[in-house]
């Protein structure tokens, strides 16, 4: 049975997959009403765990009790109806569905054999009021919401039935400062109603803002759990990886920039007014900061020919490119990593070598026919330096975890060896580890000469790896802070700027 105090009570839980462990005799005790941080490296076992809870997985050994009876979800409905409700990273909305169609999409109110709208959109304002969005009518389409208010809807659509223990797993990773603030009030009102909360987050100084307490996994195995207030960064940090690290962010002052490599002169792209022009120069990593839909990464887009740009001139080492699309970028150096890697970045149903050497296969064809023992070399020399924890090369990387996806993103793009390297949210959903490898292949990039642009919501994040943070404000560059100046609110003042003149 369970001990007093306990909802749920993980007992030497084991889970194999073909060529691996994922779970390896795991005991864990989550108490009801808490909020319970779980932590790892990517792979380290944090979301099996949470599928396993969930009803996604069933152990290969050991058992689960929840509120004090044996537990053993057959699927996610079963753990649904137990009140444990999931919120991924990546949204699972209905665009061009109502706010009140989302949230009650699974159990529609109905009239005879029709929708009973009125008594929807009433209920959905109950639930939009307990998750602070009050002011928003439940009749608006998801697709005209925020990503901070699609975040406090897909909180609200768990909220909406009976739950137990909510799980959040990153939930912050695209909102800024006074959007998590919010965020948190909402957690501890629940957390006072008596919701559990497990929060998987790899921004280690929101622990000690919200948590109780803390559960490392590392490689499978439990590594401890400690309430939060026996731990700091560096002893988290430690647990996490096995080691110490010098620094979160570290900067390398022997890479100092030189001549431009990358001018951009008045760029508008589509359904903004604004040119936009910014230097980029060789051996330099430039941080582009601003609030979410502020046009820093359609700026980025549009300078790939992702998007159409309207007007502009680009010039690398001096020479005007004529950039109408993606490919034109790609042959002329520029490469885009973007935001959402498991839509526009990956082929998540090809192996790890496909999606490796698949920005040039006319380094591994010979009369138009593929090298196969060529592109196995190739992608075992980037899985080696980019440490990616996978099975083999043949590996669908729908299967990698999120760490090792972006690992993947980045070794196709440095197999293209381009000048320029366009980074979106380059760090999110990825553990400190992964963080601190690719901050430092972002140096070994720079000292090569090569153009870093970071496109960042994680402020602390751009004022540690950069030399310069340009900041977006309402589809305009509202200024330029040098390494020397980067101060929170000089940056986060010009972030809001053209939003106060309104």
């Amino acid at each position: 049975m369970a001990s007093i105090g306990n909802i749920i009570e993980f007992n030497n839980i084991t889970l194999s997959f073909p060529g691996v462990k994922a779970l390896d005799n795991v005991n864990l005790s989550v108490r009801e009403g808490e909020i319970h941080i779980l932590l790892g490296e990517n792979g380290a076992g944090k979301s099996t765990l949470v599928k396993t809870l969930c009803g996604v997985h069933s152990p290969s050994s050991g058992d689960m009790v929840f509120a004090g009876k044996p537990y053993s979800p057959q699927n996610p409905l079963a753990a649904i109806n137990q009140g444990i409700r999931v919120v991924y990273q990546e949204f699972n909305l209905l665009p061009y569905l109502s706010i009140a169609e989302n949230i009650f999409f699974e159990r529609l109110p109905k009239k005879g054999v029709l929708v009973d709208f009125n008594r929807l959109y009433k209920d959905a304002a109950v639930i939009l009021k307990k998750v602070g969005l009050e002011n928003l009518s439940p009749k608006t389409a998801v697709e005209n919401l925020g990503v901070a208010q699609m975040q406090l809807i897909e909180i609200a659509k768990a909220l909406s039935g009976e739950s137990r223990i909510l799980i959040l797993d990153e939930p912050t990773a695209t909102l800024m400062p006074d959007e998590i603030e919010n965020l948190f009030g909402l957690l501890r009102k629940l957390k006072a109603d008596g919701v559990t909360i497990i929060y998987i987050s790899h921004r280690l100084n929101e622990i000690f803002q919200i948590g109780d307490r803390v559960t490392v996994l590392r490689n499978g195995c439990l590594v401890g759990t400690h309430e939060a207030s026996e731990l700091d960064i560096p002893s988290i940090v430690k647990m996490m990886v096995g080691r110490s690290m010098d620094s979160e962010y570290p900067f390398d002052e022997s890479v100092i920039p030189s001549d431009t490599l990358l001018d951009v002169k008045n760029l508008v792209f589509k359904g903004s007014p604004y040119p936009k022009s910014f230097q980029l120069r060789k051996g330099e990593i430039l941080g582009v900061a601003g609030l979410v839909g502020s046009g820093r990464t359609e700026t980025m887009r549009a300078l790939f020919g992702a998007d159409p740009k309207e007007s502009g001139e680009i010039f690398l080492k001096g020479k005007q490119l004529i950039i109408k699309s993606p490919k034109d970028a790609v042959e002329n150096g520029l490469c885009l990593l973007t935001e959402d890697r498991k839509t526009q970045g990956l082929i998540l149903d090809m192996s790890c070598l496909v999606n490796t050497t698949i920005t040039d296969l006319e380094k591994v064809s010979r009369k138009g026919f593929l090298n196969r023992s060529q592109e196995e070399e190739i992608t075992e020399k980037y899985i080696d330096e980019m440490n990616i924890k996978t099975p083999g090369l043949n590996q669908a990387t729908l299967n990698l975890s999120g760490g090792n996806q972006q690992k993947i993103l980045i070794s196709k793009w440095l197999y293209r060896d381009s000048d320029v390297f366009i980074f979106d949210e380059p760090t999110r959903g990825i553990d400190v580890g992964a963080k601190y490898e690719i901050y430092l292949l972002l140096w070994k990039l720079a000292a090569m000469g090569r153009g870093i642009i970071m496109v960042s919501s994680d402020l602390p994040e751009l004022m540690g790896v950069c030399h310069r943070i340009l900041v977006f404000s309402d589809g305009k560059i509202t200024g330029e802070v040098n390494r020397d100046q980067f101060d929170p609110e000089t940056i986060l003042n010009l972030s809001y700027k053209e939003y106060l003149n309104e």
